[in-house]
């Protein structure tokens, strides 16, 4: 075996440049292969991040649509969630660890002479730091009691501190939104874009009963809309908003209850609810206990579509994940293609050699050498042809992943199953497109071959 081996290298080194040609589309199809597997692998792996990064197990609970004059309007245009139901999920449903009401904005922030309109402004609670799991870089996140007395207070994202204060030092520092001062108590530790491309550190996060009775006063309704739409910025806390009404919007004297449902309000509807599950196992268990409990808060008969909807992250990454894989796969398949198409290229070449070396073969067999020897000969050339050609393109192929990621600034990851197989297939493709030369050559006659020309 040994002496056939050494055979075989010594004819494989006397036609360099015949072995290289031969080896060009194993080398093309396993870069191929490699580069398109950790490009996949990369963008799933981001994927899974993002939506990590957005708060894993995370449902998100969004009104209904509206409908007026037989008009049918977009989802989450009624007005069906309030911040009592955020509550009543955190509290009656089994499966759900965390719930926290959420009002948005989009408004100018100015701080000197900086100004910045954030992507995201978040009027919500203190669970809302818990379910997108995001730390606190400096000072502190918002409390039970900055939402109950609607406090003037705020946390800041990376990107709008380093907009609004280029020093690096937000914390304890005033900034306006719509005139109204908002003291910087924390800043958030950065997260980076999500799924959309968006900056999920350009965000600004305050009290919901700040953002909705101080600055936006949508609450303020009635015949106290005049005097409350003046005084709202004044008030220190939500009671002074209606001070003539009696009406408790507390079923029962929980805390969670009192965090998500400051006192009296016209209608304190919010613009979703965030919920955080326990792990994925528990997520349809969570969906269906949150649907029966919101349909009942909501008085829905039998039969009566739901007024809201709840939209599963842990499903959308699935779904994407799912796509990104089979795009990998469709890729991979195409690359596999390329190694076939490879492997019968050093078919045809190795069935040329085997004639141009008739007389070479004839010779050996005349010598002794056996017909297995020689069937052994031409399929370790060709197993090292396809080896050399698999490593050369491993390296290709990392070389690739590596220019698409600082080209495109695409991720990638390291796959060291696709390289291991990478190499078995190098030597099966070898094995198989080989053995056929290999076996012609095994049954020349001797006689026959020494008196080829």
């Amino acid at each position: 075996m040994a002496s056939t081996s050494m055979t075989a290298l010594r004819a494989l080194r006397r036609n360099l440049m015949r072995s290289a040609l031969t080896t060009l589309g194993i080398v093309i199809g396993i870069a191929a292969v490699i580069a398109m597997v950790q490009i996949g692998e990369g963008s799933s792996a981001a994927i899974k991040a993002t939506f990590e990064s957005m708060g894993a197990n995370t449902l998100i609970v969004f009104p209904g649509q509206a409908v007026s004059a037989g008009v049918s309007f977009g989802g989450g245009s009624a007005v069906t969630l309030t911040s009592q139901d955020a509550a009543a999920v955190a509290r009656d449903c089994p499966s759900v660890l965390a719930a926290a009401p959420q009002v948005n904005g989009r408004m100018q922030l100015v701080r000197g002479g900086h100004n910045w309109v954030p992507q995201f402004i978040a009027g919500t609670s203190p669970a809302y730091f818990t379910i997108r799991d995001w730390p606190i870089a400096q000072g502190r996140k918002l409390t039970n009691g900055d939402v109950l007395g609607a406090n003037q207070v705020c946390v800041l994202g990376q990107t709008v501190v380093k907009e609004l204060f280029p020093s690096g030092q937000a914390v304890d520092k005033t900034i306006l939104v719509q005139n109204v001062p908002l003291r910087v108590v924390g800043t958030l530790v950065p997260k980076g874009a999500n799924m959309m491309g968006m900056d999920q550190d350009d965000i600004l996060v305050l009290p919901w009963t700040t953002l909705k009775f101080r600055i936006s006063g949508t609450a303020l309704q009635n015949q106290n809309q005049s005097q409350g739409s003046s005084s709202s910025t004044a008030a220190v806390s939500t009671d002074q908003l209606y001070p003539e009404t009696s009406q408790s919007l507390y079923p029962t004297p929980s805390t969670s209850e009192q965090l998500d449902t400051p006192q009296p309000v016209s209608f304190p509807n919010v613009n979703s609810i965030l919920v955080a599950v326990p792990s994925t196992a528990q997520i349809p268990q969570a969906m269906a206990e949150i649907t029966a409990l919101l349909r009942q808060r909501h008085h829905l008969q039998p039969g009566q579509p739901n007024d809201f909807n709840i939209r599963n992250l842990a499903e959308i990454s699935q779904a994407l994940s799912s796509t990104s894989s089979l795009m990998t796969n469709l890729l991979t398949g195409v690359a596999l293609i390329s190694l076939m198409v490879g492997g019968v290229g050093i078919m045809n070449i190795m069935l040329v050699s085997v004639t141009e070396r008739t007389r070479e073969i004839g010779l050996r067999m005349a010598v002794g050498a056996k017909p297995r020897d020689i069937l052994g000969q031409f399929i370790i050339e060709a197993i090292v042809l396809c080896l050399f050609g698999g490593a050369l393109g491993i390296l290709i192929g990392q070389g690739l992943s590596k220019l698409v990621q600082a080209v495109f600034h695409w991720p990638i990851a390291v796959s060291i199953p696709a390289v291991v197989a990478s190499v078995v297939v190098s030597a099966a493709v070898g094995l198989i497109f080989g053995y056929y030369p290999a076996w012609k050559a095994s049954r020349l006659d001797p006689i026959e071959a020494l008196r080829y020309e």
